[in-house]
């Protein structure tokens, strides 16, 4: 006798809808070769029941478990969650979820985070890399049966697809822009220098400052905004202040922005200030805050849709085909005008 509360097996559908065992599981699994009037009647059938597939079973016998793993820095930066709000929408539409986890830059953590999803049988990973030249990500992805894609960061020398932003050109082209405004004196001011894409910000901004005969100024001791204001201060009380400041991280935009207010120092007139990655309240502040922009939903919905592209034809992968080239998918970045750098918001 059927315990009160059992869910019902396809046996049951089966028998509800006067159909064999193997129309339903077909049913199941997207209807292939059922006709359009079965496949309905089948459906209402599984509806009234509440039917669920016991998804454990279906993966014991092979089947996906609809299950993505995302592994980025920080849950709290706006950034990576908007990547992943666009990568969970992708996940949504191809009928599985996204399980987000957070390394915080740690390569170690990043590591463990990745075995945990993968003990947990995801179908794909989607990862931003903590070291973009990890020896020991390099070694467990190139191990990897699964589909992975890098987002916001490359995996050196691992053949893993990648979708970034064009990091070096969108410094540059604001660096170019601030001395079009005339400033001759343009510090960039950053942190975490050993990333990829600061690292790749940075070279923009030497390449614009060298093409014109200006002397390049980094200063990459910015942490928190205790750093930053010893930076900023230093740099005030000394013989050659800068005119000019580009921080390459928002985070890094809002400690000084913070900071110059504090110390009463006028943006844009004494300082000007240019941003690398646009925030929530940098059009709301007074002086409103130029960014170079990315496009994080763009980044976060591309890197999902590469993932199950994927993952839908993993089946038909060769050993051929696993060792081509990786792709490299660079996104461009805009220059957002407003106050800070000396533009009106109109221009």
């Amino acid at each position: 006798m059927k315990k009160k509360g059992t869910p019902p097996t396809v046996s049951e559908v089966a028998r509800a809808a006067n159909v064999g065992t193997t129309t339903v599981s077909r049913v199941i699994n997207g209807g292939e070769r059922v006709s359009p009037k079965t496949l309905a009647h089948v459906q209402r059938v599984i509806d009234a029941m509440g039917y669920r597939p016991n998804q454990a079973a279906r993966v014991l016998k092979g089947h996906r478990t609809k299950t993505i793993g995302l592994v980025i820095p920080s849950i709290a930066d706006p950034f990576f969650s908007s990547c992943a709000e666009a990568a969970q929408a992708v996940a949504q539409a191809n009928d599985s979820l996204l399980i987000v986890t957070a390394s915080h830059n740690d390569p170690h953590s990043e590591l463990e985070n990745l075995n945990i999803l993968i003990s947990h049988r995801v179908d794909g990973l989607i990862v931003a890399p903590a070291n973009s030249q990890s020896e020991g990500l390099r070694e467990l992805l190139k191990s990897l049966s699964l589909p992975v894609i890098a987002v916001d960061r490359p995996v050196a020398d691992a053949l893993v697809p990648s979708v970034v932003s064009d990091n070096f050109k969108g410094a540059r082209f604001g660096t170019q822009h601030l001395i079009e405004h005339g400033y001759k004196r343009i510090v960039c001011l950053t942190g975490e220098s050993t990333l990829f894409t600061i690292h790749e910000r940075m070279r923009g901004y030497r390449a614009a400052m060298e093409s014109a005969g200006r002397a390049a100024t980094l200063n990459t001791s910015v942490k928190d905004y205790r750093s930053a204001e010893y930076a900023i201060q230093s740099m005030l009380s000394g013989p050659n202040p800068p005119d000019a400041l580009f921080t390459l991280k928002n985070s890094t935009t809002i400690y000084a922005f913070e900071v110059l207010q504090k110390l009463n120092v006028s943006i844009p007139k004494t300082i000007a200030l240019l941003g690398f990655d646009d925030f929530e309240l940098a059009s709301t502040v007074r002086p409103s805050i130029s960014v170079i922009q990315q496009p994080v939903e763009e980044i976060g919905r591309v890197a999902a849709e590469l993932l199950f592209e994927q993952l839908l034809g993993i089946r038909s992968v060769t050993t051929q085909s696993k060792v081509k080239r990786a792709r490299l998918v660079t996104l461009e970045t805009r220059l957002i005008q407003r106050n800070s750098c000396g533009c009106s918001p109109s221009n």
